[in-house]
């Protein structure tokens, strides 16, 4: 089957199906491809050592399969974890001061952040933020900080 194609021998196929993958995983840094590359080199080994086709593929299967499942969450914990939040998602978690009463029911309440003024609202529509009081961005709502009150300790 693989030596029909291109006249390629299985080494020189699963050397090349590695490379590509090895190059594509180069250029999207998103660690979808390097687990299949493993799998074509270890089937590409099993070639050089005269292994049939049929157990080249379930190598192949094998050794990505293994490999993505066993090896990806250890390279995605020490890899991936110097993501920084940036823009809406950086505010979460500050605190800032209300300028008027927060009302969920009459619609107002607002806050400066970095020089701009959002609108403000609880999560809870039964509770209200007197003006000047501190709170803390939960999360963004579309234009809206939806925000709780500083717990004093």
């Amino acid at each position: 089957m693989i030596n029909s194609i291109m006249g390629m021998t299985p080494v020189v196929f699963w050397l090349v199906v590695t490379i590509v993958l090895a190059v594509f995983e180069i250029i999207t840094l998103g660690l979808s491809t390097i687990w299949f590359a493993f799998g074509a080199l270890a089937a590409c080994f099993a070639a050089m050592l005269g292994v049939g086709i049929i157990p080249q593929i379930v190598i192949f299967v094998l050794v990505s399969v293994l490999s993505l499942l066993l090896v990806r969450p250890l390279s995605v914990k020490y890899f991936n974890n110097r993501v920084s939040r940036t823009n809406i998602d950086a505010l979460a978690g500050k605190k800032v001061i209300v300028s008027g009463d927060v009302d969920n029911l009459k619609g107002t309440g607002l806050a400066s952040v970095d020089g701009t003024t959002w609108n403000v609202r609880t999560e809870n529509d039964n509770e209200k933020i007197l003006d000047g009081e501190t709170v803390i961005i939960k999360r963004v709502d579309g234009n809206k900080l939806i925000v709780e009150k500083e717990r004093q300790i």
